[in-house]
């Protein structure tokens, strides 16, 4: 979260005219690379599941970025029937490579051989340069023959041969195409502060894997390198078009997977990052937040609007401003009293809603009795420091500040202490779920080498707004809420109780850290220069890309890449994992608070895997058309691509003021996201749904569908946390062979089967919707749409509408009626609307659970299947539930009909229809 008016004041703007450098001043095309001498293969050794070999430097050194290294290992490893793993790494495993702690690395299958691989590992010895080929068809996925292997102490070059005008997607975060630019093309991983979330740029988190989609198939590509690094996609007259590798530092490590479908892709790659959490079924509600809400009154009167509107608020949520002074774990003692606050949560909770707060990682220095998390973590030794052994700080919200170590030996039980106590249901804030931000780490008003932070701290924290007493009525709220001589009723505060299975829970809250790593441990190479390396990187907080080598870039605006951690590490080396410790840590600690619910967790920065953990929302996004459809891509990459379905973005934009047409067009289209956020800027206008009543209509359509379909969704967010298959899908995931479908970035599937093509253009009433070769039914009407592997324009698409289409050979289950919250909804019964397929047939499925429990005491999953007019439901019934199908639709090309049943749903069932 950052306020627009500083954009200017951080560098941003010049940056921009940075963005784009020509190809003749790339560090790649400068003559001392063209002289390194890669590397020679020698003791090469086979085996039934790899090889392994040594590389030595082939000729004279070339130091062009740091050292080159003599020695190398080479470990090939085929993992598993659609995996292999290549790794190249020094000799003497000093060079830092990723602790398992934070990326646990997958194991091999057992019986994992190279004959029955998809993937074959191919190697020329001198020079060495290795392919990756398809076995089947001797298809070169991956060939490093297009330049020499370089290895250095503080750069490593990798550049492999692509196809001409590939299909390549990923290498996130960006908001840049979801397919890919291939000429001179540059993505640059290093997590910053980035508000707007510019094109071109480097943005809050790091997931260096790509998917490319050929005719032939789909592969993917994960290196596991946390360095700061530029990837570059171009074409020369040398190698052709290429993907180049250009780190800052770690190793080789790569994983490649077979496919050969999109979605095998997707699932072999959750394979590698572990698949993503299952989240609550209320977190598919509705959610509010603003930047800038005055105090618990106002907050109040945003959740009896939105009662009042009859629009169905799920979780209501809080940014900074709860907190006294912007300090994290504390509370604003005049605007957020904690008699206020719970009485807040608790009429929200009666009431069957959540409520949301934000954490930052970074703590006050102010020391004194009202900053216990200061004073705490001081006696934890859980905080950066600098060499001197001097606390490191900086300056966030608060002022000068100081920033957890997610490395330190303490960290886990100082972070359990801080949330379990601010946040205890008897007697703190009772948060449903948790929000943290600024985790690049931001270190935002102090530019490097940020060495007077008391100076640059000025200004912060910004002055508080004005106390005030309750300023309406709000009636059915408890009577601190109201203005005095209001008749009301006093009321306590409620609390959730958690399931209970502390001691089981609580025995496997581990340590996620690693506290020391020994030397020759992977710990880093000696004698490397961590503020100023001599490649340099296109990172955008550097006021110019060419700052980022010897003008210290990499460190402004967040931690000083010199800091070593407890263990150890080097900031230098671990800064793009700060997020996703975060991450780990705080769900580790919302389950030692409610021990066996599933944590609710929203983060900003992250690296590959971190889905695993925590869900993620797309950022300080703008209020303008450009970044509402930059939702949709950045949506489908995190939930198709990086395994992070749980996504979305703040809904009518963030910064700057929106308008009533594009919030009515962004209602609809975040009611098709994953995560649905209202969320903008202190300063810039309300937002709330019900400002407007063409976007409080156009939110009520859309959340009725939404709600109706979301044990759909639900269920196709289950199947995503056990193998990976995504929720969300582009088109061409589910039409493989229409190369039509390769480039489209404005329409999606919603689950396996309801097509999402909003209109995405300021002023318009149409939409041009691209429909593959296949058989559709309008949403509304459940008119078939024979699509024709051609564009149609959809017209007369009023603020309140949103074209959707059903997939032929779908079944969808559908709640009978929507509602006010989910804890409602779970009591609706059920319909099924069975999309007949071109082949006259249809499948779905359906899962059932509590909704909340990481143990479940019993699920239900449930396969329909629909051939020749009968429908086949079988499945195994294990949920307890008193719920029913009601009505049982059919839609296909020669008819529709409808048959009102009472079906429940404990058994499996065959209805002729």
């Amino acid at each position: 979260m950052l306020v627009g008016s500083r954009l200017a004041a951080l560098g941003l703007l010049a940056s921009f005219c940075s963005a784009a450098l020509p190809p003749a001043i790339r560090a790649i095309n400068n003559d001392p690379l063209a002289n390194c001498p890669g590397y020679k293969a020698t003791n090469v050794k086979t085996s039934a599941n790899g090889l392994t070999a040594e590389l030595k430097l082939a000729g004279k050194a070339c130091n062009a970025y740091g050292t080159d290294l003599d020695n190398l290992v080479l470990e090939v490893t085929y993992e598993t029937d659609n995996r292999l793993h290549v790794k190249i790494q020094d000799a003497a495993n000093d060079v830092y490579q990723i602790p398992e702690s934070v990326f646990p690395r997958p194991q091999a299958a057992q019986g994992a051989n190279s004959k029955k691989a998809g993937l074959k590992f191919n190697y020329k010895a001198n020079p060495f340069s290795f392919s990756v080929t398809r076995t089947k068809t001797g298809e070169v996925l991956f060939d490093t023959s297009a330049a020499s292997l370089i290895f250095e102490s503080q750069y490593l070059r990798l550049r492999t041969k692509l196809p001409s005008n590939p299909n390549l997607y990923g290498l996130g975060e960006h908001s840049d195409s979801f397919r890919l630019n291939t000429t001179n093309y540059i993505r640059t991983f290093w997590s910053q502060d980035a508000y707007s979330t510019p094109n071109g740029a480097n943005l809050y988190g790091n997931h260096p894997v790509y998917y490319e989609h050929r005719k032939s198939g789909s592969h993917g590509v994960l290196f596991l390198n946390s360095n700061g690094m530029d990837v570059v996609i171009d074409k020369d007259s040398r190698s052709g078009q290429y993907l180049e590798y250009n780190s800052l530092g770690g190793v080789f490590d790569f994983y490649f997977v077979a496919g050969p479908s999109p979605i095998e892709v997707a699932k072999q790659y959750a394979e590698i990052t572990k698949p993503p959490a299952m989240m609550p079924y209320w977190g598919f509600g509705l959610h509010q937040c603003r930047y800038g809400y005055q105090d618990a009154f106002e907050v109040a009167e945003v959740v009896y609007n939105y009662s009042k509107a009859s629009i169905p608020l799920e979780t209501m949520w809080t940014d900074i401003d709860y907190m006294d002074r912007r300090r994290v774990f504390t509370l604003d003692p005049q605007r957020f009293p904690l008699s206020t606050t719970r009485q807040l949560i608790g009429h929200l909770h009666e009431n069957n809603q959540k409520y949301i707060v934000m954490v930052d990682p970074a703590v006050s220095a102010a020391e004194g009795p009202e900053n216990p998390a200061l004073t705490r973590g001081i006696e934890e030794n859980v905080f950066l420091k600098r060499d001197n052994g001097s606390i490191y700080k900086g300056v966030v919200w608060p002022g000068v500040s100081v920033f957890p170590d997610w490395f330190s030996a303490n960290i886990s039980r100082y972070w359990d202490n801080q949330l379990t106590e601010f946040f205890s249901a008897s007697s703190g804030v009772d948060i449903d779920g948790l929000w943290i931000d600024m985790n690049e780490p931001s270190n935002f008003p102090c530019f490097f080498p940020c060495n007077d932070p008391e100076k640059s701290a000025i200004g912060y924290p910004p002055e508080p707004p004005a106390v005030r007493t309750p300023p309406r009525e709000l009636p059915g709220w408890p009577c601190v809420f109201q203005p005095e001589g209001t008749e009301c009723k006093e009321q306590k505060a409620l609390t959730i109780e958690a399931p209970t299975k502390r001691d089981v829970l609580v025995a496997e809250r581990q340590e996620t850290v690693e506290a020391t790593i020994a030397a020759g441990k992977q710990l880093g190479l000696p004698g490397r220069d961590l503020l100023f390396p001599k490649y340099s990187i296109h990172n955008k907080a550097a006021y110019l890309d060419s700052w980022n080598a010897d003008k210290g870039g990499l460190s402004n605006k967040t931690v000083n890449t010199d800091t070593i951690h407890q263990n150890g590490l080097a900031e230098y080396d671990v800064h793009n994992l700060y997020g996703t410790m975060m991450s780990i840590q705080s769900r580790g600690a919302m389950l030692a608070r409610r021990p066996g619910l599933r944590p609710f967790i929203i983060t900003r920065s992250t690296f590959a895997g971190a889905g695993h953990s925590v869900g993620k929302w797309l950022g300080d996004n703008i209020a303008d058309w450009q970044h509402y459809r930059e939702s949709i891509y950045g949506m489908m990459a995190f939930a198709s691509i990086y395994q992070i379905p749980m996504v979305g973005a703040d809904v009518c934009g963030f910064g700057g003021n929106t308008t009533e047409s594009l919030c009515a067009r962004w209602a609809m289209l975040g009611a098709f996201s994953p995560f649905y956020r209202n969320h903008n800027e202190l300063g810039a206008i309300g937002q709330e749904f019900y400002r407007w009543e063409s976007v409080a209509e156009a939110a009520r359509k859309a959340i009725d569908t939404r709600y109706r379909l979301l044990d759909y969704i639900y269920t196709a967010q289950y199947k995503q946390s056990i193998d990976g298959t995504p929720m969300i899908n582009p088109v061409f995931y589910l039409y493989p062979n229409d190369a039509n479908t390769f480039g489209l970035q404005h329409q999606y599937f919603y689950g396996p089967g309801l097509l999402v093509a909003p209109v995405t253009e300021e002023n318009s009433t149409s939409v041009d919707v691209y429909l593959p070769n296949d058989i559709f039914y309008d949403w509304y009407t459940l008119d078939v749409v024979y699509g024709k592997g051609k564009t149609v324009t959809v017209k007369d698409q009023s603020l309140t509408d949103i074209p959707l289409y059903l997939r032929g050979g779908v079944i969808i289950p559908l709640r009978a009626k929507s509602a006010l919250t989910t804890t409602e909804l779970r009591k609706q019964n059920f319909e099924l609307m069975i999309a007949v397929g071109k082949d006259l047939t249809a499948e779905g499925e359906l899962y059932l659970d509590d909704g909340v429990s990481l143990e479940q005491q019993g699920v239900t999953n449930i396969k329909f299947k629909y051939a020749l007019g009968v429908l086949t439901v079988k499945g195994d019934f294990r949920f307890k539930t008193n719920l029913k199908i009601t009505k049982i639709t059919v839609i296909s090309a020669l008819r529709k009909k409808s048959v009102d049943v009472n079906i429940p749903l404990t058994q499996a069932f065959t209805a002729v229809l």
